[in-house]
């Protein structure tokens, strides 16, 4: 089981996301395991929601995201 962590970023001004929702459901449909760090993909206009619909777990946290 291969687990890919998705975590918003923390430095200031950063726009960008490692994966979009779209890239998620790929990566889902390969067989991994995608958690996505709550608020990730919001200064890049893509919602939690996006990324549970596309097959990944929305967890709160860093900690929860990692482990």
């Amino acid at each position: 089981m291969t687990l890919l962590a998705v975590t918003r970023e923390r430095r200031t001004g950063e726009t960008r996301v490692a994966a979009t929702a779209d890239a998620v459901k790929r990566l889902v449909a390969l067989g991994l395991i995608v958690r996505v760090e709550s608020g990730a993909g919001l200064t890049a206009s893509v919602i939690d929601a996006d990324y549970a619909a596309a097959g990944a777990t929305v967890t709160t946290g860093l900690t929860s995201t990692l482990s």
